[in-house]
């Protein structure tokens, strides 16, 4: 009990907190919280020593259970999976299945009876059926372990409990991923309810003064957890005004019905790109005058984040501005293996920290900030890791802030003699209790295994492997023993047997743009406007270098606003195809003679050239095609990609391998075919022109733009591009034009040598004939015809798929591009036993489905 600090003066705290408004602390100060530190961290330790479980205890088996599958990374996994998967396995002959898939492949890292028990037990068998009830039984006790009941009265129980150890509580509702307005409304309803249910409950509990009683108000009794993307199924981060109108029509009655109950509500963070939203809704809701005034409410800040401090002083800026205080739950986060893979995916800086020390250090440096501030931030520390909870601490007593002015936060079934070290130095510790049905709580489960198992685990390291407490207690900023290595996510697969060919692997793919970061959104408006500003220009057709106007022409209009007209392209004619098919035949000689290293270089000056007009071009292809913001820059990065990418393949094929053989002397050469008329379609209006053409000049030919006619201006646009690259006139010729005629014209012109076409596949066969047919006498090469024809694509629906993950994959994958991609879903084929639930959600979430102009 000498942990707990000495209750202040009033003056002295508010002398301490106008000397920390630098959020610094002197030499001294560090010294003294460092011994503070290492003080109050040895007393829980040696707490800890007198508590470990025995093997009459039900925790001291789960242990050793984990303990086991920690010793092979194979077996975790495949454990995971088939945790993941149980709530879809209604049968005990599904079980046994998956358990021999899963296990099946690491059986012999797999214990001896385990092994015994697998193969004495197949599907269908009386053995079978008891290893699935085993099975099923075990993973339902480590779900109790975790989740602290199925319904409200069961959770409420264990609260109880958890108050009878002065523990004070949190509630969770699991479950939360939703796919269509519907199960919006329905979770919506459901909190309303938990709120109204569960209030007077509380309100009857008997006063345990360390948790009901905080240093400037009463502490509610209620606290419940949400995440914000449960009140919306189009929540991102791309569309942060879009979130506030859809997630504040349902938010607000929560708060309100809080409000009228004495309820806490903590708004929960999730993914990295869900921040910025989750932040402004945030602000927003409670910048509104009806909960301005509100404090019993709450935010999470995550400390693996980079940005994770900049983001809590602008929350601090904000709420002092505001004038009334906000809880923030500070966390370590917990999706490091998604932010990193995803953002290496994509090709965009990596937003958590790499190393643990690392976020260890950021976690004690926000951990200050908030206590030092906690006049505008009331601090919440949830961590399970002694070092970081010892650390608050000492901070706390530092600056002389009382027990009652820090709370601690950890999860329910995890580090209980932790908490209780906690309570006895008399600090409210907060218990955060997810409940709900086990089948929409596994995702939660495994979440939590995995955090007890990682490498990394604190509790991995202090309870399961006995590490010593002066390695736990270590301070993050000093240097790391060479026996524990940071855990870092490695930066490249390994390195195959035989390695590839090394001008390809430099090909890096171009980043999409992330629209959630403000400026990229408003360096697409202000090109929007730009654009629209640029409505009703007339473009030429452009004939070795020249501009050439026609009697007629093709008016573009936006697929969004069908009366609006975006601009118009001369409209060629099949004497216009002559003439370009003539240009491209006189500039074939000088363009085919450079070497394939200086025909790269023009592609990867045009790819510069995109990459500095990106914005414009996704202006114009969102107006002209209809595409989303999303899509319609994945398609100049496409165009980008085309570029740099065959600029790499063009000057690997002009390397050729060794194919000497002994008394020969071999070379292989590769010579262009000569002119390419390149048909393109309208779905993919710059990458796959792009693509088709790029391919075609950096090899020597010279080519001939067919653009589609929905599409032409945009296609006017990478013409300015090719001559911006200073490709020479003659090279690339633009044609737009009516496909029955200046198409057909192309496809039928002797000297016309290559026809890449994208499109519909009675087109593509349709050219595929006419072109064998016009290779007879007279032309000086037989066609070549590439052509890239649609077809129909089917997602199937296992029985054991995740629904939620499945629902969402079709509804992308059929209308995410706003029904321009060719390979998208066109059908989904649903087993029997999961089609109903499948199809109704699906069903759902494409009603939710928000229909509106693309811009």
């Amino acid at each position: 009990m000498g942990f707990i600090p000495r209750q202040p003066a009033t003056s002295l705290l508010i002398a301490r907190q106008d000397a920390a408004v630098r959020d610094t602390f002197s030499q001294r100060d560090r010294a003294a919280i460092e011994r503070t530190t290492q003080e109050v961290g040895r007393y829980i330790f040696a707490r800890l020593a007198s508590q470990h479980p025995t093997p009459l205890e039900r925790r001291w088996w789960d242990d050793r259970i984990m303990s086991w599958a920690m010793q092979d990374e194979r077996v975790k996994a495949q454990m995971f999976r088939f945790v993941d998967v149980l709530p879809m396995l209604d049968t005990s002959q599904a079980v046994v299945e998956h358990l021999h898939e899963y296990l099946g492949t690491v059986a012999g890292a797999l214990p001896r009876a385990a092994r015994l028990g697998l193969s004495l037990a197949p599907p269908n068998t009386l053995a079978g059926r008891a290893l699935a009830l085993a099975a099923r039984r075990n993973v339902l006790g480590q779900a109790r372990r975790f989740i602290a009941g199925a319904t409200v009265h069961e959770t409420l129980a264990a609260a109880m409990r958890e108050r009878k150890q002065r523990g004070d509580i949190a509630l969770d509702l699991l479950g939360e991923a939703v796919t269509s307005d519907d199960e919006a409304d329905r979770y919506q309803q459901a909190y309303l309810s938990l709120l109204s249910e569960a209030a007077p409950v509380v309100a009857a509990w008997p006063e345990v003064p360390q948790v009901d009683r905080g240093l400037f108000a009463p502490v509610p009794r209620l606290n419940v957890s949400l995440k914000l993307t449960a009140l919306d199924p189009r929540f991102s981060g791309v569309d942060p005004a879009g979130a506030i109108r859809r997630v504040g029509s349902r938010l607000r009655p929560l708060l309100r019905a809080a409000s009228e109950q004495g309820a806490f509500v903590n708004v929960d963070m999730e993914s990295y790109d869900k921040k910025s939203a989750t932040l402004a809704v945030f602000q927003s809701i409670l910048d509104e005058a009806e909960f301005r005034g509100v404090t019993n409410v709450g935010i999470v800040t995550q400390a693996y984040l980079r940005d994770s401090e900049a983001d809590l002083r602008q929350l601090c800026a904000w709420a002092e501005r505001r004038g009334a205080p906000v809880w923030v739950r500070l966390v370590k986060g917990a999706y490091w293996d998604y932010e990193t893979i995803h953002a290496r995916s994509v090709g965009w800086p990596v937003p958590v920290f790499q190393e643990k020390r690392e976020t260890d250090a950021n976690f004690e440096r926000l951990t200050e900030l908030l206590i030092l501030k906690h006049q505008s931030l009331r601090p919440a520390i949830a961590s399970h890791n002694v070092r970081s909870l010892a650390h608050a601490i000492a901070v706390a007593r530092q600056i002389g802030l009382p027990t009652g002015g820090l709370e601690l936060q950890m999860l329910y079934g995890m580090a209980d003699p932790i908490k209780q070290a906690l309570v006895d130095l008399g600090y409210r510790v907060r218990i955060y209790m997810p409940f709900g049905e086990l089948i929409p709580g596994m995702a939660y489960l495994v979440r939590r295994l995995l955090e007890n198992t990682s490498n990394d685990s604190f509790l991995r390291a202090s309870f399961l492997e006995d590490a010593p407490p002066e390695e736990l207690l270590m301070n993050p900023l000093e240097p790391q023993p060479p026996a524990s290595p940071p855990a870092q996510f490695p930066a490249h697969p390994p390195a195959p047997t035989a390695p590839p060919r090394p001008p390809l692997t430099q090909f890096k793919n171009e980043p999409p743009v992330d629209f959630a970061i403000p400026t990229e959104r408003d360096a697409l408006l202000a090109a929007l406007a730009d654009a629209r500003a640029g409505f009703g220009q007339r473009y030429p057709l452009v004939i070795g270098g020249e501009r050439v106007d026609t009697a007629d022409h093709l008016n573009s209009r936006d697929p969004s606003h069908t009366a609006t007209v975006v601009g118009a392209t001369a409209s060629a004619t099949a004497a216009d195809a002559d003439r370009a098919v003539a240009s491209a035949r006189a500039a074939l000689p000088a363009w085919s003679a450079l070497s394939a290293h200086d025909r790269a270089e023009h592609l990867r000056a045009a790819a510069r050239q995109m990459r500095r007009r990106r914005s414009e071009l996704t202006a114009w292809i969102i107006y002209e095609s209809g595409k989303g913001w999303i899509e319609a820059d994945a398609d100049v990065a496409e165009a980008i990609d085309f570029c740099d990418y065959y600029a790499l393949g063009a000057e690997w094929m002009a390397a050729p391998p060794h194919i000497d053989a002994p008394g020969e002397e071999n070379r292989l050469e590769y010579l262009p075919r000569g002119v390419a008329a390149i048909i393109a379609p309208w779905n993919f209006p710059l990458a796959i022109l792009t693509g088709m053409t790029a391919a075609a000049l950096v090899t020597g030919n010279t080519a001939i733009m067919k653009p589609a006619e929905q599409t032409s201006i945009i296609a006017a646009k990478l013409m300015e591009i090719w001559e911006e690259a200073q490709i020479p006139p003659g090279v690339v010729n633009y044609l737009p034009g009516r496909g029955e005629v200046v198409g057909a014209r192309l496809v039928e012109h002797p000297q016309v040598a290559l026809i890449a076409f994208t499109g519909s596949r009675e087109v593509g066969l349709a050219i595929n004939r006419r072109a064998a047919e016009v290779s007879g006498a007279g032309a000086p090469v037989v066609k070549h015809v590439i052509a890239e024809m649609g077809g129909k694509n089917a997602i199937i629906i296992d029985d054991d798929a995740d629904l939620d993950e499945a629902v969402l994959g079709v509804l992308k994958s059929a209308f995410g591009y706003q029904g321009q991609k060719c390979s998208a879903c066109s059908r989904a084929v649903v087993l029997h036993g999961v089609y109903d639930a499948f199809v109704n959600r699906l069903v759902g979430a494409a009603r939710s489905l928000e229909l509106g102009p693309a811009d």
